[in-house]
């Protein structure tokens, strides 16, 4: 029997990597009392709704016109200005050497030249643990802005190739053909991935929700905004369609239960090569 993956058969892997680690990411909020479904659940309102966005060919979210409950789950108090910028204000000055790369990317973001501004350091999130972050941090015109580098990673069948897999970064072909509004502050300049920081123009914690929210319809939406993504590859979406209907019902419920054991494994790598 052939090893060689058919064109459907790479699609196929592609398209269920995505969906595994978002109800992977649900599970472990569950397990760290921040979701209150279960794990069954989680994976249902994912699946549920990226077979809608991927029959309804995609349709972005607007806050502020036909999501209104998105909305007041996303405008929480934590997301107060007072309390983002009093938390941008508290990063520690970087005080050492700034990648040239970052600190051009940075400076070509400001909304003007020549602005004065402070170098933070900023540590966020568990999937970007290692990278390097350098937000900016400036007055314009009496309010704040902040703009944050990010360095990239390749992906990581280069490290499974040991070395020898495409190095090509593809982020801002897939958020410039994703079925969205493109954010005119998110870019990609040489390794570093640039963007604008602020109070409603940030990643929303599960922290931050309020406690009265509907977490199954706020999973569905996750799942169609993976749809969403995966439709700026048209040329996919038929074969995409053919590996969805060849799955058993719990596909994706026994895919979650074996990457959070992967997971974990790797965290606790992590955590003894750290210490």
């Amino acid at each position: 029997m052939s090893t060689h993956r058919q064109p459907d058969e790479i699609v196929g892997v592609a398209h269920r990597k995505s969906l595994v680690r978002l109800a992977v990411s649900g599970h472990l909020a569950i397990t760290a009392n921040r979701l209150a479904l279960s794990t069954e659940l989680v994976c249902k309102s994912v699946l549920a709704g990226y077979r809608e966005g991927l029959e309804a060919g995609g349709k972005p979210f607007i806050l502020e016109e036909d999501h209104k409950w998105l909305r007041e789950v996303a405008t929480g108090e934590l997301r107060d200005p007072v309390h983002f910028w009093g938390k941008m204000n508290a990063l520690p000055t970087f005080r050492g050497e700034i990648p040239r790369g970052a600190r051009k990317a940075l400076e070509a973001f400001l909304p003007e030249r020549g602005l004065i501004y402070r170098v933070a350091h900023r540590v966020s999130g568990m999937g970007s643990l290692g990278r390097e972050r350098y937000v900016a941090i400036a007055d314009m015109g009496g309010g704040r802005i902040a703009r944050e580098a990010k360095a990239t990673a390749p992906s990581a069948c280069v490290w499974i190739k040991e070395g020898k897999g495409s190095k090509k970064i593809f982020c801002e072909d897939i958020i410039t053909h994703a079925v969205r509004v493109l954010d005119p502050f998110v870019h990609l300049r040489g390794k570093w991935i640039v963007r604008r920081l602020a109070p409603h123009c940030s990643r929303i914690e599960l922290a931050t929700l309020p406690e009265k929210r509907d977490e199954q319809r706020l999973l569905h939406a996750m799942g169609f905004e993976t749809a969403n993504i995966h439709l700026g590859s048209r040329q996919t979406i038929k074969a995409i369609r053919r590996d969805l209907s060849k799955r058993k019902a719990d596909w994706l419920l026994v895919a979650v239960h074996e990457m959070t054991k992967a997971v974990l494994k790797d965290w606790e790598e992590w955590k003894e090569a750290s210490e």
